[in-house]
């Protein structure tokens, strides 16, 4: 009896470690072809994320770089510089927030219209 419970959990865990896995790999986004910038929810620019390139933005408050089809706010002048250390975003939908400065940079893209792929 005991024995069976062992392996049971055992295969419970394995098959809760696959659907895991697969989430994971099914969750992978698309990737984006532009950053659009908004400060104080208002479109201030749009960058292609095909084109290596810094970018001051909201006045010199912020720093935009793109490169290897990623986006990363690399300076601030916010004092908790949360959105440098939210790192590079390349996917549909991935957004970076500077709340002191009203800012946002949220990555953009073209839409297969298929949201997941069941096989």
């Amino acid at each position: 009896m005991k024995k069976t419970l062992i392996r049971d959990i055992g295969i419970i865990a394995a098959i809760l470690l696959v659907c895991a896995a697969a989430l994971l790999f099914m969750s992978n986004r698309e990737s984006g072809q532009w950053a659009v910038v908004h400060v104080d929810t208002v479109e201030v620019a749009r960058y292609d994320l095909n084109v290596d390139a810094v970018y001051e933005l909201n006045g010199g408050t912020n720093v935009l770089v793109i490169e290897n089809h990623q986006a990363r706010v690399s300076e601030a002048n916010c004092p908790d510089k949360l959105c440098v250390n939210q790192g590079r975003i390349k996917g549909a939908g991935q957004m970076i927030v500077c709340l002191p400065n009203k800012l946002t940079v949220t990555i953009e893209g073209v839409s297969s219209g298929v949201d997941i792929v069941v096989g």
